[in-house]
C-alpha cells in the first residue's frame, strides 16, 4: 500500500541514488498547475503535468508541459486505441493512493504504469512537479529526468 509520503520518498531516493541535483519545496496545497507554478516561482511551462488515462484496457501515464493541453486523438492514433478516457479520482486513489494534482511524472518504479512523455517536456531545461502530494514539489534537470523516467516520447499535446 503506497501513500503520499512514500511516493515522495521513493522519488527523492531515486534521484539521490543517481546523484542528481534537485530542489525540493514544501508549500501550501496546490490544486492546479497554475497554483503550483506560482508557489514554486517557476514558469508554468516547466511544470510536468502527469495525467493517468485508461487506453482500451490499460492505464498509462502521460506527461506534458503544464502550459499545454492533452490531445487524446494523437494518443489514440499512436497507441492504435479504440477507447480512451481520463481515469477517475476514485481509480487514482484505488491504484496509487494519490489525489488529482499530486501525481508525479513517473511510471515504474515509482508508479505501476507505462510512461509516455510529450515533446513539450523536452523543450525545457528543467521539470517541476508535485511529488506525490499537493504540498511537495521537486524541480530538477529535464536531461536527468529523461535518464530515469524510462519513457516513450511522442507528440500528444496541443
Amino acid at each position: 500500500m503506497m501513500d503520499e509520503r512514500s511516493v515522495f520518498k521513493k522519488i527523492c531516493d531515486l534521484l539521490e541514488k543517481n546523484n542528481f541535483d534537485f530542489k525540493s519545496i514544501e508549500h501550501e496545497p496546490t490544486y492546479t498547475s497554475e497554483e503550483s507554478a506560482k508557489v514554486r516561482g517557476e514558469d508554468l511551462s516547466i511544470g510536468g503535468k502527469a495525467i493517468l488515462m485508461k487506453v482500451d484496457a490499460n492505464f498509462y501515464l502521460f506527461v506534458l508541459s503544464a502550459s499545454k493541453k492533452l490531445d487524446s486523438k494523437r494518443i489514440k492514433t499512436q497507441l492504435k486505441a479504440k477507447k480512451i478516457r481520463f481515469c477517475t479520482s476514485q481509480e487514482l486513489l484505488d491504484m496509487c493512493q494519490l489525489v488529482p494534482g499530486s501525481v508525479p511524472p513517473f511510471g515504474e518504479p515509482i508508479l505501476p504504469f507505462k510512461l509516455f512523455v510529450d515533446n513539450s517536456i523536452l523543450a525545457n531545461e528543467k521539470i517541476a512537479f508535485n511529488a506525490g502530494s499537493l504540498t511537495n514539489s521537486i524541480i530538477f534537470k529535464t536531461s536527468d529526468y529523461l535518464k530515469v523516467a524510462n519513457a516513450e516520447v511522442f507528440d500528444f499535446s496541443e
